[in-house]
């Protein structure tokens, strides 16, 4: 028996578990003269679909998969302005004006999904409650009072503070008031509704592969047909399309979420986050009667590079530690990807283009971000750029901010593609591969991703993924490959989990 399967909770998102399964029809002809087609069903593909089809654009959403089913279905879903340490960062590297927008930006958003919950009447489970980002060891405290103090500058109602709700003491915290946390598919599933209402067309199990920049656009599908439209927006969570080299500048990180049942007495009564012990995020939702539902996330590390199961063991172990007697219901993980200077992708794809616009590099704070997204790109395609647009323009490159991450992360990067085909196998052969567990084994000279399970079959694939060549690596505890590359990740037959890849690693004959 896999040992994941000894990690307690059902292995399942909260929020999938809680919402029923959509079931937009797939593209199945080509579609002709729509205003925008947005590639990708998340948070920032919806909004950004709904505030086009507001603005008076015809839209077409076209999804690989489910809407709101894949990162955005596994978020955390705290909806703040209040990104861990983001505003001293902004201040530091490009002034105070910089760190003003990005909150003003931020605010916006946040503000955006109360006024669209109560206009549209959507039952969501929106609550407003403060964020913390807090630190445990005086060791962090110079960092903790830089933030407050950025994040006041920057004109948030933002301050230090030593007394939280939390069970346990810490050093000091910045505190954020009026933020929120929500259900994310509850609301996404009904802005969907309303927007096929407008007009808005969706498209599921619709994987974009192609894409012509052309005038009009051409964008592709899977399955052989086209959609043609004025410009594009690629909202993939990590771009599907890369024209402008942008996976030199996104790091994926992944992380683990365990999801627990506590009294409602116990409720810390906010959303709070601090950057030691690997990461530790907290926040409820309503429950059962007289219960809430504690929401803890961390243990963060590249996809494909650690002991998946040992770092969910550890934050159970930390959960039923700070909150003792806390019963964990759920565990699922997410993903996002981080820029090199910290602040996200979104605008005009690439210098040469005034068509197609991406969104990417959320750095884990996709709620608000995704639903800024929405607003800014419906602006800058109806002609309305706001002052924030080149904060957040994908064209900006900053040498001096940045070189040190990129190299960094390009030399990670290289040590994966060329170190990963050399490295011998943890297992000799195929038949050393217990049921259950995957492996990359050597077959006639080449490297093969093969997983045996519980009947004792072999599901062989190639190992390189089909994004750009690096060797995958097996994922124990949610029983996938995964590339540490650029965080792509695969079934056991092959199949995209989740890009930047859109092509399925291919079957391997051990024959």
């Amino acid at each position: 028996m896999a040992e994941s399967r000894m990690l307690p909770g059902t292995d399942e998102s909260y929020w999938m578990d809680t919402t029923s399964a959509t079931a937009y029809p797939a593209l199945t002809a080509d579609l002709a003269d729509v205003d925008v087609v947005v590639v990708g069903g998340g948070i920032a593909g919806l909004c950004t679909a709904w505030e086009l089809t507001e603005a008076g654009r015809t839209v077409a959403l076209v999804e690989a998969d489910r809407i709101a089913a894949g990162v955005t279905g596994y978020t955390t879903a705290k909806l703040s302005v209040l990104h861990t340490l983001i505003y001293d960062k902004v201040r530091t590297s490009s002034g105070p004006d910089a760190a003003r927008l990005y909150a003003e930006s931020q605010r916006l958003a946040v503000r955006r999904v109360a006024e669209l919950t109560a206009r549209l009447g959507i039952d969501c489970d929106l609550e407003r409650v403060p964020a913390f980002t807090y630190a445990e060891s005086p060791d962090g405290l110079d960092r903790i009072r830089a933030e407050a103090d950025a994040a006041a500058e920057a004109g948030l109602a933002a301050s230090f503070v030593t007394e939280t709700g939390l069970p346990f003491p810490v050093a000091g915290a910045v505190r954020v008031e009026d933020q929120a946390q929500f259900h994310p598919r509850k609301y996404l599933l009904a802005l969907a509704e309303d927007l096929t209402r407008r007009g808005g067309r969706i498209f599921e199990r619709t994987r974009a592969t192609g894409l012509d920049e052309g005038d009009p656009c051409t964008v592709t599908t899977e399955g052989g047909h086209t959609i043609t439209a004025r410009q594009v927006v690629v909202a993939t969570h990590y771009p599907v399309f890369d024209r402008a080299l942008l996976f030199a500048r996104l790091e994926p990180r992944r992380e683990l979420v365990v999801a627990a049942a506590i009294p409602a007495d116990r409720d810390p009564g906010g959303v709070y986050l601090t950057t030691e012990q690997n990461t530790r995020s907290v926040r409820t939702a309503p429950y059962r009667d007289g219960q809430r539902l504690l929401i803890v996330t961390g243990e963060h590390f590249t996809p494909g590079t650690s002991d998946v199961t040992g770092h969910w063991r550890k934050l159970a172990e930390w959960t039923g530690q700070r909150f003792p007697g806390a019963q964990i219901a759920y565990r699922w993980a997410t993903q996002d990807n981080t820029t090199t200077d910290q602040v996200p992708f979104i605008g005009r794809f690439h210098p040469g283009t005034d068509r197609v616009y991406v969104a990417t590099g959320f750095g884990g704070w996709g709620m608000s971000t995704g639903v800024l997204t929405g607003q800014l790109l419906a602006a800058c395609l109806t002609g309305a750029e706001p002052p924030w647009a080149g904060l957040y323009d994908p064209r900006r490159l900053h040498p001096a901010r940045e070189a040190g991450s990129m190299l960094k992360l390009q030399a990670k990067v290289a040590g994966h593609f060329v170190g990963d085909r050399v490295r011998p196998s943890r297992v000799d052969s195929v038949e050393d591969i217990a049921p259950g567990t995957g492996a990359v084994v050597r077959v006639r000279g080449r490297q093969c991703a093969a997983y045996r399970d519980d009947t004792g079959r072999i599901h062989a694939v190639s190992a390189r993924c089909t994004h750009l060549g690096c060797i995958v690596h097996f994922n124990d505890a949610e029983t996938a490959w995964e590339c540490p590359c650029h965080g792509s990740r695969f079934g056991i037959d092959g199949a995209v989990v989740q890009g930047p890849a859109n092509k399925p690693l291919e079957p391997r004959d051990l024959a």
